[in-house]
């Protein structure tokens, strides 16, 4: 999705590092707007050749005052005024606004947490559209600092219960400021202020389809990979790889070349699953490589979780090696181009928040995607998948016609149930435990009409054993967990209230 086909209508959110800058990104795509985030310290160059019209600076826990506090780049301020770009900050990037434009950001008297009801206070800049002045909401705040003196220009048009200021305006400028998160869900009338400012006052269209994002990525590949390169995948059976090589194949066709390895650590009867919907209903020339005895054999004995993975991630690579170099032999030449059905979250998680001082996130997932590939195969990626949510994904996948009950499978981790197994995955009949289990309890889910209101619902073999009563007897064996946990995009979860 090239940044330049949208450019008109791209909202970009610079990320100051809140828990809640995706949510930004969320919300206004989910009102048919394209928008994109980067990170807030970014190049002026960046920004412009992006040639946003509206930007919105993020919330994040630091300080104006701090030392090395994160900010926008130099000449930021007279790039959006020349070009006429509207700016929106939201909390710490309100400061920032605040601070760098002449005005004074103090330590709070009254620190604002939680929520909060806020009054509007001046009819100026259209901000709060349809309220009257006295008119309250409640919104959700996090804030320690506060504006005490606004630049020149700036009017406050709201303001919190105990007096701070809650929302400011500048309409000549075309900058405008809230102290509160409108994002969230804590601030029921959040929405309806992004819906009024984006449209109504910055002018925006509501015009990004997913169908557009399809055509769009097509168009991509199809420039990408060239009339005689062929391209390689590695399908996991789950939701991302799969729609990615749907996309890919329906760009390409049969030079797009699909591996599925069963490392023996699947679900049940898995693999006859995925391969029917692989061949039957999505017609994509996939290779099935059964190495669960690879797979095992190298697992056995080994406990430690981050060790587990890395050596399913080194066997996978040499299998993933040996398939391309069989390819290579096949069609006399090499392949050129690697799938990976990569994310907007996995792209989120693998940059740091300004003002961190990490240069990259926390090992969250050593196993992501193909981490570490053979050097000599320098395959170049396609990655069509990596702005999109995996809501989305799965939207995109029903218009490219996968089948509704394979994209609403609920996620499944790249290390399989070696990361459900704590300890020795290979120890006693655990897998074939879990796995009936599993079974048993994901069937129960869909009889109860529930599976779609979770995200993801599956069974752990505890390291542990208990008492119980089988018969008459009394035994004493191993324990499972059930767990199902609730979200609407893989960012933030909760637990599912049975």
């Amino acid at each position: 999705m090239e940044a330049q086909a949208v450019k008109s209508n791209l909202v970009l959110i610079l990320d100051y590092g809140s828990q809640y800058t995706h949510l930004i990104t969320r919300r206004i795509r989910s009102l048919s707007v394209f928008s994109l985030c980067i990170s807030g310290t970014s190049s002026l160059k960046s920004i412009t050749d992006l040639n946003p019209s509206v930007i919105i600076l993020s919330g994040g826990p630091h300080s104006v005052h701090a030392q090395d506090a994160p900010c926008f780049p130099d000449g930021f301020v007279e790039y959006v005024e020349k070009t006429g770009i509207f700016v929106l900050g939201i909390c710490y990037g309100f400061q920032l606004i605040v601070q760098k434009l002449g005005g004074q950001v103090a330590i709070g008297e009254k620190q604002e947490y939680g929520r909060m009801t806020i009054e509007v206070v001046k009819d100026y800049g259209g901000l709060f559209k349809g309220k009257n002045i006295g008119d309250k909401q409640v919104v959700w705040m996090s804030h320690g600092d506060e504006a005490v003196k606004l630049p020149a220009g700036f009017e406050v048009v709201a303001r919190s219960e105990q007096g701070g200021v809650a929302a400011v305006a500048n309409p000549g400028r075309r900058f405008y400021g809230l102290q509160y998160h409108p994002e969230v869900t804590h601030s029921p009338e959040g929405m309806e202020l992004l819906r009024h400012f984006l449209f109504d006052i910055c002018d925006v269209s509501a015009g990004w389809k997913m169908e557009d994002v399809m055509e769009e990525e097509i168009k991509v590949i199809k420039g990408m990979v060239g009339p005689d390169d062929h391209v390689i995948c590695a399908l996991s059976g789950g939701v991302d790889s799969t729609v990615a090589a749907t996309l890919v194949h329906k760009a390409i066709g049969d030079r797009l070349h699909c591996i599925f390895v069963d490392n023996g650590l699947l679900r049940y009867k898995e693999q006859e699953r995925v391969m029917g919907t692989f061949e039957r209903d999505l017609h994509l020339p996939v290779t099935c490589v059964d190495a669960s005895v690879q797979f095992l054999s190298e697992l056995k004995g080994v406990t430690d979780p981050e060790k587990k993975r890395k050596i399913i991630g080194k066997e996978f690579i040499s299998i993933f090696d040996a398939f391309a170099h069989d390819l290579e032999k096949k069609l006399g030449t090499k392949p050129s181009y690697l799938v990976q059905g990569t994310l907007y979250p996995d792209v989120i998680e693998s940059c740091p928040p300004p003002g961190s001082g990490r240069t990259h996130s926390h090992t969250i997932k050593s196993h992501h995607n193909v981490g570490g590939l053979p050097k000599d195969m320098k395959l170049k990626l396609i990655e069509p998948l990596k702005l999109l949510f995996k809501d989305e994904v799965r939207e995109l996948g029903r218009i490219l016609d996968v089948p509704v009950a394979f994209l609403k499978r609920h996620p499944f981790p790249g290390p399989g149930l070696a990361v459900r197994i704590p300890g020795d995955v290979t120890q006693g009949n655990a897998l074939e435990i879990l796995r009936q289990v599993d079974e048993i309890f994901i069937q129960a889910i869909k009889e109860g009409g529930i599976y779609d209101e979770i995200w993801q619902a599956f069974a752990v073999f505890l390291p542990i054993k208990t008492t119980g009563v089988q018969g008459d007897q009394r035994t004493h064996s191993n324990a499972v967990a059930l767990r199902a946990v609730t979200s609407q995009d893989g960012m933030t979860a909760d637990w599912y209230y049975f």
